[in-house]
Order: C-alpha cells, then structure tokens, then sequence
C-alpha cells in the first residue's frame, strides 16, 4: 500500500477530528473484518491497511510528521516505522484494544505462554473461542444477556487445575532453580554473549510434575461443556466483535484462561432499516391522508407512537421522532439516534364508478396541479436519493 494515501483508505479529509478518524476505522474495520469476509485475502489486506492508517492518524505526533513529510517522516517513529504494517491480524485486535476491545476482541494468543518475559516463569494461556449471535433491533436498543453453550477445555476436578496428583505438589525445578530460564554463552561477531532461554525441563514454568493427575495426564485441564452467559451491550452493529474475557479455554496448570469473541449479526426487522443509530420507517399514506392530514400511528421499539399527518403532505416528506432510534455503544457517542420516516402516497389501482366520477370532476382543479416550488422539492428529494 505504499502509494496509498491514509486519509484515503479511512475515507476521510486531513481535517478531520480524532473522533471522525475513530469512527471512519470503525467502520472500514467492519466492512472488511475477517469474520465478515473468511478467506477473502482483498479484503483481509483493506483490514491491514486501515489498521496501519489508523495507527498513524490517531496519534498526533506521528499525524504531524505524515501530514508534513508523508509516510518517509514516520521512519523511526516506533509502531509502524516507515508504513510497514502489521503481518498479523491478531496483533491488530490486541495492538487497538480501544477499537476491538469491548466490542472488538483481542485475538491475544491461542492457547501457549503468556504473561511476562524476562526473569519471571512464564503461565500458560488457554485458547480463545469464537461464537456468533443473532441480534434483534430490540435487544440492540436495550442490551441483553446471551447463553451459549459451548464444548472446551474445563479445570480438571481432581487437581483443580495444578495437573498434580491428589495429595502432591509441583516441585521447584532443579535446573533453572524456579526462574523459568536458563542461561547459555555464545559465540557472536562481538564476542561472548550470554543469552536468555526458556528452561528445556520445566519448559519455563520454574516448576516440575513429579506425579501426575491420572484424570487429566498432568495437563490440568479436560475436554468439556459450560453454559456462558455474555453481556452483549447496547448499540452494537453487524460485524462488530463482543469480547468476553476468561471465558474461553481453561490454561494449562492454572494458567490465564482464554477469551470468549462473539460476532454479531443482525436480524432483520419488519418494518425498519438501519442507518448507524437512526432507524428508517416508511409511512404509506393514502391519498386523501395526504391531502386532507391525519393522525396515524407508527411503530417503535418500545410500542406505537403518534404522528399528525399535515394537509398536503408530499411524497418523499421525512418526519423524524427523535431519541426513538437506537443508542451508541458506550463510550463510543452520545444519545440516541431517531426514527426517520419517510413518506409514501399510495395511488390506487383500481376505482369503482363514483370513485372514478369523483376523481375525473377533479382532473381540471388547478389545486391539483403541482406548484412549481413542489416539483422542485420531490426533485432535489430524488436527486439526494442517488448522491
């Protein structure tokens, strides 16, 4: 992507606000998540590009430099250097947990180490799962609490989790002394170097099993099954990723346990269309309620609402019932989107002799005979519909 501009690829002008910018990733970052798009390798570049455009924009020194020198500015600059990118779409879920995490998911790791480096011992980390969930406009407007029941790996019931025997405990391990590492020396064009590996016996955990549960062969963990329940916030939109964390895999020997990410689908509704956190109705009117004004009633999420209809109300008139829409997902905006109807006029098909008589006595009445002025707003009405 290196002749690709940044503002571009986010769909945004360098003016834009650090909001603007949060809110453009988003939602690129939606259109081509790899739950949405599995094995579209386009599509799995755009969500790399973004991520990298991103990096760069949301942070003022490095917007700076780029807005100044352009990508050449950014060699040195720590993150993505000079726009190499990231090569690996689980560091982008980790690396933007702002983005990704509550909603998001970091992929941090699939089961393996975790934890600290160094001269600490180093933990397991159970592996992550990934569930869908189909969503209501409903239970988006209000949030909701979803059950799953999902297969994976529990804390064994005899060791409760240490992988040791009843009765014994893991051991010290004799090599590394309980640090988790060894040190080795090594030849190097500077000389002797001393270099810091994992302890080959206790494979980095400072400690040993001399006696091994005989349920769960020293792992510590079993196959089985849970009933999770994860708390899906309010406002969230297709493709967006729910994390729940520690409730994915058990970890070996009492590690961290892994994550639970829950892509969200949308069902769709009856009677209305999503547009971010406004809701779309079309009203159909008839054409003595258009002409003559009514009171009709419409539907929301939380029942019927009423609307006056005014005389003469035009095909293509938009009404909105504001704060009926839907709520921003938390922390990410403020207040409620609206309902935004729009008018329909239906015109009838088919006429019985004094309907037909009474229309044809009309035909002539300049009264319905468009003005120029509504012509002109059904047009600009029609031509917005195409931009």
């Amino acid at each position: 992507m290196a002749d690709l501009d940044y503002y571009e690829i986010l769909g945004v002008d360098k003016s834009a606000s650090d909001a603007d910018i949060k809110k453009a990733y988003r939602k690129v970052a939606m259109k081509y998540h790899p739950d949405k798009n599995p094995g579209d390798k386009e599509a799995e570049e755009k969500f790399k590009e973004a991520a990298e455009a991103y990096e760069v924009l949301r942070d003022p020194e490095k917007r700076q430099r780029y807005d100044q020198f352009g990508k050449a500015g950014l060699n040195g600059a720590g993150g993505f250097g000079g726009g190499g990118g990231f090569t690996d779409i689980n560091d982008i879920f980790s690396h933007f947990s702002d983005i990704f995490g509550s909603m998001g998911g970091g992929f941090g790791g699939f089961g393996g180490f975790g934890g600290g480096r160094g001269a600490e011992p180093q933990q397991y980390r159970g592996g992550d799962l990934r569930l869908k969930t189909r969503l209501t406009l409903e239970e988006i407007s209000t949030g909701v609490t979803k059950k799953f029941k999902v297969k994976k790996q529990v804390e064994c019931g005899d060791c409760h989790g240490s992988g040791c025997e009843p009765g014994h405990s893991a051991e010290t391990c004799s090599q590394c002394h309980g640090t988790g590492y060894v040190v080795r020396q090594a030849r190097s064009i500077f000389g002797m170097v001393q270099q810091q590996t994992p302890c080959p016996q206790c494979h980095g955990e400072g400690k040993v099993i001399a006696h091994k549960c005989k349920k769960c062969h020293g792992e510590g963990t079993v196959s089985g099954e849970e009933i999770v329940e994860i708390n899906i916030p309010a406002g969230v939109a297709e493709g967006m990723v729910v994390n729940a964390p520690g409730k994915g895999h058990a970890a070996k020997h009492n590690g961290v346990p892994g994550d639970i990410q829950v892509l969200i689908e949308e069902v769709p509704h009856e009677h209305f269309i999503r547009d971010d956190n406004d809701l779309i109705y079309n009203l159909l009117l008839t054409v003595s309620q258009a002409t003559l004004g009514d009171t009709v009633e419409v539907p929301t999420l939380e029942g019927k609402a009423r609307v006056t209809i005014k005389p003469g109300t035009q095909p293509g008139t938009r009404m909105r019932l504001r704060g009926k829409g839907l709520p921003p997902v938390p922390g990410y905006g403020y207040g409620r989107g609206d309902i935004v109807i729009n008018v329909s006029v239906y015109i009838p098909e088919t006429l019985n002799k004094d309907e037909k008589t009474a229309f044809e006595a009309m035909k002539e009445s300049d009264n319905l005979r468009p003005a120029k002025s509504i012509k002109d707003k059904i047009f600009n009405s029609f031509r917005a519909y195409f931009n």
